[in-house]
């Protein structure tokens, strides 16, 4: 019974431990929770506080921009008013002057219209007294007016004539010393700042080799490997008594130049049959195109040309193995090229396109078919097939006179061939060549009335004749060197030009005892 009380008790205990804990606890809680409450009013009181700040400080901001904005605009509607009032100011001067300016000129209209008819009056009352003038004058010499003319004009015809002849003559004289003097200026700069090569090329290459047993072995059995070699290369191939040498002959450069480099393949090798000939020959051929068309690459980078066509760059390369009087082609068209450009800055003309005509004005030489137009006009219509300036192409064309020069630039191509053709050593020709052009200069200048001798003199590039001074006048002299010079032109072919000195001179001669 005691236990149960206990038990009963310590239950009732435990209760009401529990019911004042919970009592407790609660009102910790209650108390907790309404200091949490008390600081969120007073939080959120702050934030309100910093917002309604943040918003009044965005609005004086924005306010302060918005003034600032119209004040902007309004200085600037303020500019724009005065210089509106500054132009109206500057057209209302303008107007006025205009009015004044017509004032002036009605002003002055009326001057010159009272000017005018005074002069017109003056001019009347003049024509009035020149034709009384010339009544008397009529009725006192006893001839009319007309008469009177025609015996003045026929008086001074002749006066008037000699002293035109002498100043024309005058005049020419002063323009030909002094083109020639300009002429000769430009053509000594270009010379002097142009350095070139003296250029001999043959037609016959020497093949050098070790010994006589080689020569053998090139002709082979019954001479069939040399006969192959010739068939495909197209070169007469001589093996004679010449000691370790073997003599190839063409009129081919390009031909001559496979043939020799197709031999040295074949004797460094040491197997030389005709089915070896003919695979070396090819091989040897597509390399020489391939140096063809190097050769004509560096030639263009060389004088700064480009935009070229390919195939004009081939011909160009192909230059290289071609020979005009001894003078390589190549050498000769990119000297051309330099003194062409070099002349064209002297004269003020475009440089670049000079130097692509000198470097071209050849290119007919080398065609891969032979024409039968002369070279500069083939050579014209393959510039004109590639798309190159119609200036190159005139230049190409005329610079040996088959067409009509229409620009400035063909004489300077012609001139710089002349140049490049005549100079000491460029060119070679066979003695008897020359010696028959020096003599049919001889012959066509005493074909003319009035010579008495006549000398080919510098190689032929100056042809001097005398003449008597009893049967050719001044004039006559004059005409005899203009009629040669066309006459050479018409029936000779020759390098460069050839200068025709005239000479009249009279001599008295006497003896003292």
């Amino acid at each position: 019974m005691d236990i149960l009380f206990i038990i009963i008790a310590a239950v009732i205990g435990i209760a009401a431990g529990v019911v004042s804990t919970t009592t407790v606890l609660r009102r910790a809680v209650l108390k907790k929770s309404r200091q949490i409450m008390k600081d969120a009013r007073n939080e959120a009181e702050m934030l309100k506080k910093d917002r309604i700040l943040q918003a009044k400080e965005k609005f004086l901001q924005m306010k302060s921009d918005h003034d600032k904005k119209v004040h902007e605009r309004n200085m600037a509607l303020q500019q724009q008013e005065s210089k509106l009032k500054q132009r109206e100011n500057t057209l209302n001067q303008k107007m006025e002057d205009h009015a004044k300016r017509q004032k002036e000129v009605a002003v002055i209209r009326e001057n010159l219209k009272n000017q005018l008819e005074v002069l017109e009056k003056r001019q009347a009352d003049l024509e009035k007294a020149h034709k009384q003038q010339v009544v008397q004058l009529e009725t006192i010499s006893g001839l009319s007016a007309q008469e009177a003319k025609d015996q003045l004009i026929e008086a001074l015809k002749g006066e008037a004539q000699s002293e035109a002849s002498m100043q024309v003559k005058d005049i020419m004289e002063e323009a030909r010393l002094t083109a020639n003097r300009e002429a000769k200026k430009v053509v000594i700069e270009t010379i002097q700042r142009t350095a070139t090569e003296h250029a001999i090329e043959n037609s016959v290459s020497v093949f050098n080799i070790e010994n006589d047993e080689i020569k053998g072995r090139v002709i082979g059995r019954e001479g069939r490997n040399i006969r192959a070699l010739e068939a495909a290369t197209g070169i007469e191939i001589i093996v004679d008594d010449t000691p370790e040498a073997i003599i190839l002959s063409g009129f081919d450069p390009v031909r001559r130049e496979i043939a020799r480099l197709s031999l040295h393949k074949l004797v460094s090798d040491g197997r030389i049959h005709p089915a070896r000939i003919e695979e070396v020959v090819t091989k040897t051929r597509k390399q020489v195109e391939q140096e063809i068309a190097e050769a004509g690459k560096r030639a263009c980078i060389d004088l700064g040309i480009h935009n070229m066509h390919h195939e004009l760059i081939r011909m160009v390369g192909r230059m290289r193995y071609r020979s005009s009087y001894g003078q390589n082609l190549l050498q000769h068209s990119k000297e051309v090229a330099r003194l062409c450009a070099t002349m064209a800055s002297e004269l003020g003309l475009n440089p670049k396109l000079a130097k692509r005509a000198g470097l071209l004005h050849d290119i007919g030489k080398v065609p891969d078919n032979e024409p039968e137009l002369p070279h500069a006009l083939h050579g014209m219509k393959l510039a004109e097939k590639f798309k190159e300036h119609p200036e190159v192409c005139n230049a190409i064309g005329s610079h040996h006179e088959e067409v009509e020069m229409t620009t400035l630039l063909a004489p300077i191509v012609q001139v710089c061939d002349a140049i490049s053709g005549a100079r000491p050593g460029a060119r070679r020709e066979v003695v008897e060549a020359y010696i028959n052009r020096l003599k049919q200069l001889e012959e066509i200048a005493m074909k003319y009335p009035g010579v008495i001798k006549t000398y080919a003199i510098q190689a032929g590039r100056e042809l001097r004749v005398i003449v008597g001074a009893e049967k050719v006048t001044d004039e006559e002299a004059a005409n005899i060197s203009m009629d040669l010079s066309k006459k050479i032109q018409e029936e000779m072919t020759y390098p460069g030009q050839i200068k025709i000195t005239v000479i009249r001179e009279t001599r008295a001669v006497a003896f003292a005892k």
